[in-house]
């Protein structure tokens, strides 16, 4: 018989309300701690320190709407947010500090999460919802997937402002997305049963590759582990759910949580028995959890 699904190596509690997004930072002079960044429904930005399992510090710079996206360039001590105020925020933590250094107004009170690319050392590209339905505002040169209210997954050239290639997978609005560049496949979920798979040819085409049926409707994330070996979904069931990549092979459900839960992330511990996976939930916990690290 398949070994019984494990219990979460610990809870976080304290952040007063529902948890919408979450990212891990290693950093390089403490790497076997890494620290832990949660945004929420009431608009702070918990950092929090996985040693004590407390925070160490709250942040507060998005007129208490919710935090929905964060994400650190190189190392813990900058820091990118996104609210439902419409605002992405530059945060200077180090030393410290917890002050936003510089912000934009993005226009957009939707759901869509910003997406963080680094180019070079010092250089970041970061991709936007705009104002205009169909309009995404970017740097130039790499290429971009987003996922749309109609059900499609599109790929843009952004150095010419023009769609590449479009592939309707879903039925309903497609909640999250993430890619494996290096096999050149991608996965999607929505509010139906299914996780959508899909890849990229050489001809820069998106085709369907096959569709994964779920017992239970609805996905509110979904991240591939920095190695590329397993995923994790967030489910409005209150269930997290682990997948081999390659195959796609069902490896657990994962039931803690009594609500639905938003957001999941994997830390990116070099160690292998390090790493660490968070979910963050609607009943305000988050869930971190050690599985598969020898996978």
């Amino acid at each position: 018989m398949a070994a019984p699904p494990p219990d979460p190596q610990f809870v976080l509690r304290g952040t007063s309300a529902a948890v919408h997004a979450l990212h891990f930072s290693c950093g390089v002079q403490e790497p076997d701690v890494p620290v832990l960044f949660s945004g929420s429904e009431n608009g702070l930005i918990n950092v929090w320190n996985l040693k004590t399992h407390r925070v160490d510090k709250a942040l507060d710079g998005h007129g208490r709407k919710s935090v929905c996206w964060v994400e650190t360039m190189d190392g813990k001590d900058r820091l990118l947010s996104q609210g439902r105020d419409q605002k992405i925020c530059l945060w200077d933590l180090a030393e410290g500090r917890a002050s936003v250094t510089d912000s934009v107004f993005t226009e957009n009170v939707g759901f869509c999460r910003c997406s963080l690319l680094k180019v070079a050392q010092g250089r970041w590209l970061m991709a936007m919802a705009a104002k205009a339905l169909d309009e995404i505002n970017c740097g130039s040169q790499p290429l971009l997937l987003a996922g749309y209210e109609d059900g499609s997954v599109v790929l843009w050239n952004l150095s010419m402002g023009k769609v590449l290639s479009q592939l309707f997978c879903h039925q309903e609005p497609v909640m999250s997305l993430d890619f494996d560049s290096e096999k050149a496949k991608g996965i999607s979920g929505s509010s139906e049963r299914a996780l959508s798979i899909w890849s990229l040819n050489e001809q820069q085409n998106l085709q369907v590759h096959t569709t994964h049926r779920l017992v239970n409707a609805g996905i509110s994330d979904i991240t591939i582990r920095p190695d590329k070996k397993i995923l994790a979904t967030a489910g409005w069931d209150h269930r997290i759910r682990v997948f081999g990549w390659k195959k796609m092979k069902p490896l657990a459900v994962l039931d803690y949580h009594t609500a639905t839960v938003h957001c999941v992330s994997f830390s990116d511990h070099k160690n292998p028995s390090e790493r660490l996976l968070a979910a963050g939930s609607k009943d305000h916990r988050i869930s971190i959890w050690s599985i598969y690290t020898q996978t």
